[in-house]
């Protein structure tokens, strides 16, 4: 049987353009997205969506885009969308809407690549679960693209550019080897997806020496990197904050660590 062609990645083209363009594009479709969500809870689809071309270059975070008058597909202004749809909806609780947004648009390849490799807050092993599933549904038109992330220089191919958005998430729950980037990822995803609260623990303190090389300044350093100080305070955690850590997202490493240190320091 002879394989079909492959698929191409399409984005709305609410994300294209230059920065001011974009910028205008995604508040109106983040408003638009507000007004019906207010009405009935759902939200619309994009109106027009655009192939991603072998020429073009997908930028995915704010840290790579350097020419905000060149036209590029600007992935990372989805955080507009957001901002757009709580101003719609000011006044109200927007967190709910804002993970319903989430959790629709994981259906769509740009929403699955965006939300897995923003990070956005809450980076629960549970949500973080869902994020790679998403990406990994729509890994072969999000293959067929090319990605700069923070930096520019050569584009990144899919295996790179999460390998380096997602490390910690490989290291902590699919740590060690030469396994393919797909396949950690398939792996940690499954892991994270049934892990118990004992097996979110393991996967912290597993990635807790790379948070800690990270943090700067600490007063106690001794008593935050001791695995016993740690998984004392982590089991010592109540469920919702727990919760917000169980992924083992660096950035919510860090900042359990200058937590401790702050307390470790109060008589």
């Amino acid at each position: 049987m002879t394989p079909g062609p492959p698929v191409s990645l399409q984005l709305p083209s609410f994300l294209h353009g230059t920065f001011s363009s974009v910028q205008r594009k995604t508040r109106k479709e983040g408003l638009r997205c507000g007004a019906l969500y207010g009405k009935d809870g759902s939200f619309p689809a994009p109106l027009q969506m655009q192939e991603v071309l072998l020429s073009d270059v997908v930028l995915t975070h704010e840290g790579a885009d350097l020419q905000h008058e060149r036209p590029a597909w600007r992935l990372y202004m989805v955080s507009h969308v957001m901002s757009g749809l709580s101003e719609a909806l000011e006044g109200q609780n927007t967190f709910p809407a804002r993970d319903a947004y989430e959790a629709g648009f994981l259906d769509a390849a740009w929403g699955a690549l965006y939300f897995a490799t923003s990070a956005m807050v809450p980076v629960s092993a549970e949500r973080t679960a869902l994020r790679l599933q998403a990406v990994l549904r729509f890994w072969e038109p999000l293959q067929g693209a090319r990605y700069l992330f923070k930096t520019l220089g050569a584009p990144f191919t899919l295996d790179e550019l999460m390998e380096a958005t997602c490390d910690w998430a490989m290291d902590a729950w699919c740590p060690g080897g030469e396994t393919p980037v797909r396949e950690r990822l398939t792996a940690a995803a499954e892991r994270m997806a049934r892990a118990t609260r004992e097996d979110c623990i393991e996967a912290i303190l597993r990635q807790m020496p790379h948070a800690l090389s990270f943090a700067r300044n600490l007063k106690h350093r001794d008593v935050v990197a001791d695995p016993a100080f740690q998984r004392e305070r982590l089991a010592a955690l109540p469920p919702p904050a727990f919760e917000r850590v169980s992924g083992a997202c660096t950035s919510d490493l860090l900042a359990l660590l200058y937590s401790w240190d702050r307390q470790s320091g109060k008589p």
